[in-house]
């Protein structure tokens, strides 16, 4: 995959979750928390049966153009709110995994790629809920993304797919129980994130210093993990993270580094996970997602505070980590045997 591609797909995802984020936000209507519900779990937890879908049927590169146009359709057509939550959520879904899988199966053995496609989704969700009223603007500048990753992908389609040899046949199988291991650290890190809470700050240009320190951390993890290796930035960023969260998390300061530590291991799980289902690099990519939307709804009804929240923040994170380090190690040796 060329610089060209990967761009033209970052761009793409930043405008279709910004593209979701108005709609959903500037659905002026008393349905709201259900609108907001069906949309997340059409949008999120379809991923892991869209991903299966298109591994099997392949063409990842024409989909991803399609669905931005399905959602750029969305963004302007009158829908009823509750239909429109499903249609949108359901072209977000295969916009991203689409466009995900692709990414993955030409990353070369390499996180960096898969770090700087999904980074842009945090700023796109921020620009859509700060500006709904950019919707027209916003759908208009989606298709013409569209379009460009269309011509991109056509360009790019006389490269072959990456030489990068996973071992297919037997790593699928034998990393199968890896793969649901690093599902359970997705939830538990979502759930522990959502326990945790923000800094309580409203204030626009707080609230954008906290995204773009997600965008950030999702950016660079996988340059991270590229350059020095998954265990060390792994055993460094969630501890790190779990103690500014837990100690500093109600100063801004702490609760932004938190937030950047956190998300360097976002990119790093999922690109694990693929290592688990090299074959299937659509169900890989949805499979994460739609574990993420459940582990974060869990943790908003989760009520507990003082030391029992401390230790229960504790837990979810030191899942996580555990998960990451037992999968890279049992990766590195299913690869050198």
């Amino acid at each position: 995959m060329t610089k060209r591609v990967l761009t033209a797909n970052a761009a793409a995802h930043l405008l279709v979750d910004a593209v979701c984020a108005a709609v959903i936000v500037g659905s002026s209507t008393p349905e709201l928390p259900a609108v907001f519900i069906l949309y997340n779990t059409f949008a999120f937890s379809t991923q892991c049966v869209v991903g299966l879908i298109t591994d099997r049927l392949g063409h990842c590169k024409t989909l991803a153009p399609v669905a931005c146009l399905w959602v750029a359709l969305c963004g302007v057509i009158p829908l009823p709110p509750t239909v429109g939550a499903v249609l949108i959520g359901m072209g977000n879904s295969l916009f991203h995994v689409s466009a995900g899988s692709e990414v993955l199966e030409h990353s070369e053995g390499k996180a960096a790629p898969l770090g700087l496609f999904v980074a842009p989704g945090a700023l796109g969700v921020f620009a859509g809920k700060a500006f709904p009223e950019l919707r027209p603007v916003l759908c208009v500048l989606l298709i013409l993304s569209g379009i460009w990753l269309l011509v991109e992908n056509r360009i790019d389609r006389g490269q072959t797919v990456s030489s990068y040899n996973y071992n297919k046949e037997g790593q699928s199988k034998e990393l199968l129980p890896t793969a649901l291991l690093l599902l359970l650290a997705v939830m538990t890190r979502a759930i522990g994130g959502a326990v945790a809470g923000g800094a309580g700050q409203t204030a626009f240009w707080k609230s954008l210093v906290i995204v773009i320190c997600v965008f950030a951390g999702k950016s660079l993890g996988g340059l991270a993990s590229d350059r020095f290796g998954i265990r060390r930035v792994t055993v460094i960023s969630i501890p790190l993270a779990a103690f500014l969260i837990l100690i500093a998390g109600r100063y801004f300061a702490g609760a932004a580094a938190g937030q950047f530590l956190l998300n360097l291991s976002m990119p790093i799980t999922l690109f694990l996970i693929y290592r688990c289902l090299p074959s299937a690099p659509g169900f890989a990519f949805g499979l994460a997602a739609s574990v993420l939307w459940p582990g974060t709804l869990i943790g908003k009804y989760i009520s507990v505070s003082g030391e029992i929240k401390v230790v229960f923040i504790l837990l979810c994170f030191g899942m996580a980590l555990f998960s990451i380090l037992f999968a890279e190690r049992k990766i590195t040796h299913e690869k050198s045997s």
